[in-house]
């Protein structure tokens, strides 16, 4: 593989190819810093999106993270149980819940980031600094993108 993700007959590799072995040694790299802190990946996920949008809806949530609402139900109870989330009847709604991240959600939360973060600095290092700005700076603009703009395809041009 030549530089700028290009293979030897000059064409760049599909972004996915490119970042799936990076992808996969960083979620490798998680695991064990949220086993130590009694999380799964969903469970931290979650109080990720929670964190970003307090007294959401279980079906906003599951949409914000790109889960099945139904799916996601044994991850809340295990996060209401211990007490890093709450669920309230919606008063708008009383079919509805809002989750709401706990104080011990949130410190949680952060202890668990700064854990992984530091991982991360190590593999940043790598990176000149310019390089290592730039890449950060694409990635949050790209991963800030909605979804019905990363899946749409391609209008042809007229």
């Amino acid at each position: 593989m030549l530089a700028g993700g290009m293979n030897d007959h000059g064409q760049r590799r599909d972004l996915a190819a490119l970042l799936q072995p990076l992808l996969r040694a960083l979620i490798d790299a998680e695991l064990p810093v949220l086993q130590r802190h009694g999380l799964t990946m969903w469970g931290y996920v979650v109080l990720n999106a929670l964190e970003n949008a307090p007294a959401s809806t279980q079906a906003a949530l599951a949409a914000a993270i790109g889960a099945d609402k139904t799916r996601i139900i044994a991850i809340l109870d295990d996060l209401q149980a211990a007490e890093l989330i709450t669920r309230e009847p919606d008063p708008s709604d009383r079919r509805a819940r809002l989750l709401s991240i706990t104080p011990e959600g949130s410190r949680l939360r952060r202890a668990v980031q700064a854990e992984i973060q530091a991982g991360e600095k190590r593999l940043l290092a790598e990176l000149p600094d310019s390089d290592r700005e730039a890449f950060l700076r694409a990635a949050a603009r790209l991963s800030a993108l909605p979804a019905s703009r990363l899946l749409a395809p391609e209008t042809p041009r007229q």
